[in-house]
């Protein structure tokens, strides 16, 4: 059962004040439900007392679907929804993924997945992306497709979406998908794609993912089946054997369609039924493989059942544990009984996290440990449990791990600590309820198409809640204790360690420490007493603002209070439930010395953690108990930021916990040395891959390799401590100007009360170092001459980043809009050149940076995975594309194929308070960003052949870029720049 709430439509009359025409909605449009074929009305199959989805099931069904079925046996569901306004979510799903191959068909369903937007009936050879760039979707967000072991699914959000639009969208996704070409030339065009993705892919995550696959499912087929297949099996691979694999499975009683969005259900059916009724089934069904089951070794102790245990030496990786207790995979039937046994694991599970988590909290022998319970692959029900060692003496941490396990299995654990989690639950399904209005459409979709997946229902919100709350009295000490001993109850467990070394561990070592009696360890059973924010100490005396004012957009007020807190406020009922809360203060990585540039990737750790007021870490975990807080800390240029998504009810209490982190800071040393070990053992995980060095240093070098934009060392963090980390960050949160967005469903009246209590009884804020003097901005000096990188990962591997430095500022946000019209149209040539063309990399890209707090530091930058020897020609043609732009202006057709999906992603997002929120942020500071808002549309929109050349003459020139490039270990050239 899936929680599937009923969505409506979001705040399209804030697109007005894009000052661009908008289109009219489909669904008024519609309103006399005319198909597309005939204009005749369509009764809409709505009143089935047996819809396909719910059959032998008692879960109340959720009426916002509307199910139907073809004669030719396919099934498929539709829904209205306005969320965004104007958008119509469609997915295609296939019931077969990689498990449905033979051995030599191994990638076949990824491949056809490729192979389907190459070309089809209505869809000539290579001309898929263009044509859904006119449609408005952008390619790999709007559009896409995914394979898994069971299932292919192909995705398309068509926004704007009009009659025309609806049918033109169908009859090509039913063209892919009932007659694609499936030609030599086809497979030929797609072969390198797909060998590029599978070793874009590969290194150590890879291998480790791959060992996993293979000790956990051994002798199933999930051991070897990859969706991303083999280079054998892909090289082998025939226009007839391809067809073959699509013969098998791609028919229609082995189909489903699912349509969510802003069109009346009549009117989606019958799109479904004009492109899908006329497929034809060839011969007869071929049933789905066995997917075999769990098997324990032979004269296995039936008590405690370790099987296949394997070490894996990967010098890159931190340490990591992982066993897991199998069972058998069975389809049941998805009803009540059925979810209330799920809640009943749910809170079991719970229960054992968070043990293990004041255990790790506490210092010890882990760093971190969880328990997951997971139906993997309709192959096997497994309980897993992930640890990451401190240390060298890993049998410690897995003994103290699998103690704590031992006592929740030895005894009943308290009344207490079930209402606890139980609580936590009952937010989790009270909060679909309250923002049912506001659920993309997209998700609804894919939610259905998980469940299906997964051979359950969709359940609607009020219901999944309603379910839930008269289940309480089932969730008792006997029964979460029944569960908790079945979830570690199966056939066999197997493990998986990951060390660094060798000889740190072997498997017959892992084995036995996996058998191993332990003895139960009842530490970190008890639970303390509730905390209440009446009892916690007031930020100062409450004062009232001293000014409130209309900015002029929209109905966003503004508030200013004598201690400099200024705060924008936004109450908009058509987001009911939630309430976004932002809190920006001090400098941002400006106003943090270099020297103490380690303490910035520490206070992503653990600032939060730290503790404020009269709380540490777990007393901030109690108090939001049953209530819908957040506390996410960022570093940005300019200011650091305090965000959450709360709600109303949950509003004053949001406020207090940011207002008190300011004011109220404490500083337990714990979070600060478990940040430290984090850091660590994290650092060397970005050597194994290409994309991990870029993640590590391209900040960096983009920075004029400023010292606060590293990642530090072992070294560097290795050198910081406690002391240091309370004298940068109690500085940081003391110093620099207070902005608070509230943006949502709140009462105004109840949120300036709020805010007078906390923000406005904050101390007079304090200028940070170097305030009201501009930022030195480093920025790279150009070159042709790439800096070089190395990485330890598969030496097939290697990355390509070309970068233009650009600039920065609100008075050049227009043009920096205007620049992401530029990127895009240098995406689309270089994914044209790089991966349609000569096949060297999966997913080159441009993108644009434009820091509005600063002066300067942007840049346009493209890049791509690629291998080695393919560098060079990544650069080339690189330079190619921007020479090219420089003298010649795009075509119409071309900009129209980037301008319409930039109307539509803009139009989306300006359906939703957070656009507005992340549009404004230092709005109170500057009030000019407020005018940049109302020209967003246009700025992004209106351009010309002539304006995108000038762009690209002004930026693009190869004597304003610099280079940089990432290659295997040894194969560097003697430049290597420092860090």
């Amino acid at each position: 059962m899936k929680s599937s709430p009923r969505a409506a439509r979001s705040l399209a009359c804030l697109l007005l004040l894009a000052q661009a025409p908008i289109p009219p909605l489909l669904a008024k449009e519609a309103a006399a439900r005319a198909t597309p074929a005939t204009g005749t009305m369509v009764a809409p199959s709505v009143g089935q007392a047996d819809p396909w989805l719910y059959r032998g099931s008692d879960i109340p069904r959720d009426p916002e679907w509307h199910f139907g079925e073809l004669g030719n046996g396919l099934k498929y569901a539709v829904r209205k929804n306005g969320v965004p306004p104007g958008q119509v979510s469609i997915r295609i799903r296939v019931d077969a993924g990689s498990l449905y191959e033979t051995d030599a068909e191994r990638g076949y369903a990824h491949l056809l997945e490729h192979m389907l937007f190459r070309q089809s009936k209505y869809l000539p050879e290579g001309t898929a992306i263009a044509a859904f760039q006119r449609l408005g979707a952008t390619f790999g967000s709007d559009t896409n497709a995914v394979t898994s072991t069971t299932q292919t699914v192909f995705k398309l959000d068509l926004p704007n979406a009009t009659p025309t639009s609806l049918d033109d969208t169908f009859k090509l996704m039913s063209g892919m998908v009932t007659a694609p070409t499936l030609s030599a030339s086809n497979l030929k065009s797609d072969l390198p794609i797909v060998l590029a993705e599978m070793r874009e892919r590969g290194g150590a995550s890879k291998r480790v993912q791959d060992a996993m696959q293979k000790v956990l499912y051994a002798g199933q087929p999930l051991a070897n089946r990859e969706p991303i297949g083999t280079v054998e099996s892909l090289t082998s691979a025939t226009p007839a054997s391809v067809r073959a694999f699509y013969s098998r499975w791609y028919r229609p009683d082995n189909v489903a369609v699912i349509v969510a969005g802003d069109v009346d259900p009549a009117m989606l059916e019958s799109y479904v039924k004009k492109w899908f009724t006329d497929w034809s089934a060839k011969g007869k069904r071929t049933p789905a493989p066995s997917f075999g089951d769990p098997a324990a070794p032979k004269g296995a102790d039936a008590s405690n059942p370790v099987g296949e245990t394997r070490v894996l030496v990967e010098p890159d990786l931190p340490p990591s544990l992982m066993y897991a207790t199998l069972r058998p995979w069975r389809q049941v039937t998805d009803n009540i009984v059925y979810n209330q046994g799920l809640m009943t694991d749910a809170i079991a599970q719970a229960i054992i996290n968070r043990r293990l988590e004041s255990k790790a909290r506490a210092g010890g022998s882990f760093l971190s440990a969880s328990v997951n319970q997971d139906d993997v692959s309709r192959s096997a029900d497994a309980t897993f449990v992930s640890v990451t060692p401190l240390g060298d003496d890993w049998q410690a941490a897995l003994r103290d791990v699998r103690a704590v396990i031992a006592d929740a299995l030895t005894r009943a654990p308290t009344q207490a600590e079930i209402d606890r989690e139980a609580a936590e639950l009952d937010v989790a399904f009270q909060v679909p309820v309250e923002q049912q209005r506001i659920l993309p459409g997209s998700k609804l979709a894919d939610d259905l198409v998980n469940a299906l997946d997964i051979r359950e229902t969709v359940a609607a919100p009020a219901d999944v809640l309603r379910i839930f709350r008269e289940s309480q009295a089932l969730f008792t000490p006997d029964a979460v204790l029944k569960h908790t001993r079945q979830l570690f109850t199966g056939t066999v467990t197997r493990g998986l360690f990951t060390v660094q070394e060798a000889g740190k561990a072997t498997d017959e070592q892992l084995q036995m420490a996996l058998a191993e009696p332990v003895k139960a360890d009842a530490s970190v059973r008890a639970v303390l007493a509730p905390v209440s924010f009446e009892k916690l100490p007031a930020i100062g005396a409450p004062t009232k603002a001293i000014a409130d004012a209309p900015t002029g957009l929209l109905e966003i007020e503004q508030l200013t209070f004598a201690n400099g807190v200024k705060a924008l406020l936004w109450p908009v009922a058509e987001e009911p439930g939630r309430v976004m809360v932002k809190t920006r203060f001090g400098g941002g990585y400006r106003s943090v010395d270099p020297k103490d540039a380690a303490y910035i990737t520490l206070g992503n750790y653990a600032l939060v953690g730290s503790g404020l007021a009269t709380l540490g870490q777990d007393d901030l975990d109690r108090l939001s108990t049953g209530r819908k807080m957040g506390f996410d800390f960022e570093v940005k240029d300019a200011a650091f930021e305090l965000s959450a998504e709360t709600r109303p009810q949950d509003l004053a209490d949001q406020l207090y916990l940011f207002a008190a982190k300011l004011d109220l800071p404490q500083w337990d040393a714990n979070p600060f040395t478990r940040a430290k070990a984090a850091a660590k053992i994290q650092y060397a995980t970005f050597a194994t891959s290409p994309q991990g060095v870029l993640n590590r240093d391209l900040q960096f070098y983009q920075r004029g390799q400023d010292p606060r934009f590293a990642t530090p060392t072992p070294a560097e963090i290795e050198a910081t401590t406690a002391e240091g980390f309370k004298r940068v960050w109690s500085k940081q949160l003391k110093e620099g100007p207070v902005e608070v967005q509230i943006f949502g469903d709140f009462d105004k009246t109840a949120a300036i009360a709020a805010l007078e209590k906390t923000f406005g009884a904050l101390k007079t804020r304090q200028p940070y170092a170097g305030a009201g003097t501009p930022a030195k901005i480093d920025v790279p000096k150009p070159s042709d001459k790439p800096i070089t990188l190395a990485h330890h990962g598969d030496p097939d591997q290697a990355a390509a980043v070309i970068s233009w430095p650009t600039g920065g500022g609100v008075m050049g946000i227009r043009e920096s809009r205007q620049l992401e019209i530029l990127t895009q149209l240098f995406t689309n040539r270089l994914m044209d050149a790089v991966r349609e063309k000569l096949g060297v990399s999966y997913a080159p890209y441009v993108y644009s940076s434009w820091p509005v707090d600063l002066a300067a530091g942007g840049s346009i930058t493209a890049m791509a995975q690629l291998d080695p020897k393919s560098v060079p020609i990544f650069f080339q043609t690189a330079d190619e594309i921007a020479q090219n732009l420089i003298n010649n202006p795009p075509t119409a057709d071309e900009l129209a194929l980037v301008v319409e999906p930039l109307r539509q992603q803009v139009t989306r997002a300006a359906s939703s308070t957070s656009f507005f929120m992340s549009q404004l942020e230092g709005a109170t500071s500057d009030p000019s960003r407020i005018g940049t808002v109302r020209s967003v549309l246009s700025d992004y929109t209106i351009t010309t052949p002539q304006a995108m050349q000038a762009l690209a003459a002004r930026y693009l020139s190869k004597n304003n870029s610099w280079r940089l490039e990432v290659m295997p270990e040894g194969k560097e050239s003697k430049t290597v720049a420092a860090k």
